[in-house]
């Protein structure tokens, strides 16, 4: 009897601790997101050549979208975007914990493979399951103030539906997305990890604090995770970047003027951007904003879920 009410009590926390993390990643996710709506919004616009915004830079967009739309023209698309982005990060995030422990128990047990391959497997169950949410979005935010298609979340999922061949148009881009997702989740979980362990074992009385949790551990400040968030945000982008090119164009293809190049896949979209437009203003055109977006998302994300983590009672000190 003592040995079955311990079993369940350990389910109970094991539940428990699930929950908290869901949460924990959702809210971060959420944060993360509308930190960096406005270049989000920019991104897409630069991404697929807007007729609007293609000549412009990064900063004469933003300037230009207030100009033509407002300033809560930045924002378009952002509802949709925080009803994807909450389940996609509370999963991402949920499901790398536990990847991580399923990994090292039934695989590995080295440190930089499960870390690697747990933030791969995390990011492409996230996309899997929130996908038509973006695609929606991506739709939303390119549209222009005066020649809209879509007039809202339920209008674009039916006219999507109906128009473009069924609900399987509201995962074009899929592969692309995935392909591009398992090295950018992979480096991204990986890079942040590995920095907090390099701060937190060389620079412990720089960087750390007493974890809040009594444990006798040490966490990061939260400069530090800001900082670490940062980098790996920008080192995880840099390696996935083409793919997400790739993935913005086919979800967008039907709004093209252009759109019978993208009809052949995922490969020859790749193939046709990189003839027309080359390499930095192709497969690598809207970096830069990204750069400017990525890093203060992922150091927001990772700095949030991190924080509620340890007000919800989670540790979140080193883990080898």
């Amino acid at each position: 009897m003592a040995e079955l009410v311990k079993q369940i009590n350990q389910r109970k926390e094991k539940i428990e601790i699930a929950v908290k993390t869901f949460l924990s990643g959702g809210i971060a996710g959420c944060c993360a997101k509308t930190t960096v709506a406005p270049l989000d919004r920019v991104k897409i616009l630069l991404q697929a050549h807007n007729q609007h915004y293609k000549h412009l830079g990064v900063f004469s967009t933003i300037h230009q979208v207030v100009v033509k739309e407002g300033f809560l023209g930045l924002y378009k698309g952002n509802g949709v975007q925080m009803l994807r982005i909450f389940p996609y990060a509370a999963i991402q995030f949920m499901s790398y914990e536990q990847y991580k422990k399923l990994i090292k128990k039934y695989l590995s047990e080295n440190t930089h493979v499960i870390k690697l391959t747990a933030g791969s497997l995390a990011g492409l169950t996230a996309v899997v399951f929130t996908y038509p949410l973006d695609v929606v979005r991506a739709r939303l935010a390119f549209q222009v103030k005066g020649e809209h298609i879509y007039l809202g979340l339920r209008h674009t999922v039916r006219s999507i539906v109906h128009v473009e061949g069924g609900t399987k148009a509201l995962y074009r881009g899929l592969v692309p997305s995935i392909l591009g997702m398992a090295p950018y989740a992979g480096v991204s979980f990986y890079s942040f990890e590995m920095s907090k362990i390099f701060c937190l074992e060389h620079f412990p009385d720089v960087l750390g604090k007493p974890s809040p949790l009594s444990t006798g551990g040490v966490v990061l400040i939260l400069p530090a995770k800001l900082l670490c968030g940062g980098m790996a945000g920008a080192v995880a982008q840099t390696v996935s970047y083409p793919l997400d090119v790739v993935r913005r164009r086919l979800q967008l293809s039907t709004m093209l003027p252009d759109s019978h190049k993208y009809e052949s896949g995922w490969i020859q979209t790749l193939i046709v951007i990189y003839k027309e437009h080359g390499m930095s203003q192709g497969l690598y055109r809207g970096l830069s904003v990204n750069y400017i977006r990525i890093m203060p998302m992922v150091a927001v994300s990772f700095t949030t879920y991190e924080s509620i983590k340890q007000i919800l009672g989670l540790d979140t000190g080193i883990d080898r």
